[in-house]
């Protein structure tokens, strides 16, 4: 069977419909591993290039979509296992804690994936940028054969950053309070009010009763009668399809 090839000058090319979102352990275990002990991989849809020799947005591929690549891990030094991540104008800088790849089926650490971020400028001053870079690594196991090559396998990024501008965000946070305050307005609305019941009609001396009628929806309404009979003291009215009673007192004299 014919193995597939869709790297061409140095950039993946996948047929229509296609997208290439492997896991992180089919990264280290089908890719990486096989890449280090030069055994077949199942397509070859990796390029190999120096990332360090490359600013990020001048690597091949598409800058907006996830890039992969395989690596040669270089040393800073002759003498120790730091690695020089050095680029044209910045350099890639570790962050957070190693992550430990675990496999589903052996249930055992198969690789470890670093996380880095790229400065411009030059260390310790440089300035952070959004592009990020997932280093996966192979782990070594004691009485296992040591790999041909030191190979690492790198995934490329540039993090999104949220659409909304600030201005945007000030507009929300006023309309966010706007609508607390009508709320509040709307609650004052509702607070019961006191009325007092005994009022003074002025062009009869007379006190009549006046009496607060609540319907079954919470709304109230305030009914003021006068009486100048004696024997009209016992109405019924209506408010709302609720009845309520009056109350007249005449002053005596």
């Amino acid at each position: 069977m014919e193995k597939l090839n869709f790297v061409k000058n140095g950039v993946i090319r996948l047929p229509p419909g296609f997208r290439f979102h492997p896991t992180d352990e089919e990264l280290v275990v089908q890719y990486l591993k096989r890449k280090a002990f030069a055994c077949p991989l199942p397509a070859s849809i990796i390029p190999e290039i120096n990332v360090c020799k490359y600013d990020p947005w001048d690597l091949p591929g598409d800058g907006e979509q996830e890039r992969y690549f395989f690596s040669t891990r270089e040393v800073k030094y002759c003498n120790g296992n730091r690695s020089n991540r050095a680029s044209g104008s910045g350099y890639w800088k570790a962050t957070g804690v190693d992550k430990q790849i675990v496999g589903t089926r052996s249930n055992q650490v198969v690789g470890v994936k670093k996380t880095l971020v790229f400065y411009r400028g030059k260390s310790p001053k440089g300035s952070r940028t959004d592009w990020i870079m997932h280093e996966y690594r192979l782990v070594c196991v004691e009485n296992s054969k040591m790999p041909i090559k030191d190979w690492v396998l790198c995934r490329i990024f540039l993090k999104k950053r949220s659409g909304r501008t600030e201005e945007e965000m000030n507009i929300n946070t006023n309309n966010t309070n706007n609508n607390n305050n009508n709320i509040q307005e709307s609650k004052d609305d509702v607070r019961p009010k006191f009325f007092d019941f005994m009022m003074q009609d002025k062009r009869n001396g007379e006190v009549v009763g006046v009496l607060s009628c609540t319907s079954s929806s919470a709304s109230s309404g305030i009914t003021e009668a006068s009486s100048t009979n004696a024997s009209d003291s016992d109405e019924t009215s209506s408010c709302n399809n609720t009845s309520f009673s009056l109350f007249p007192c005449r002053r005596e004299a």
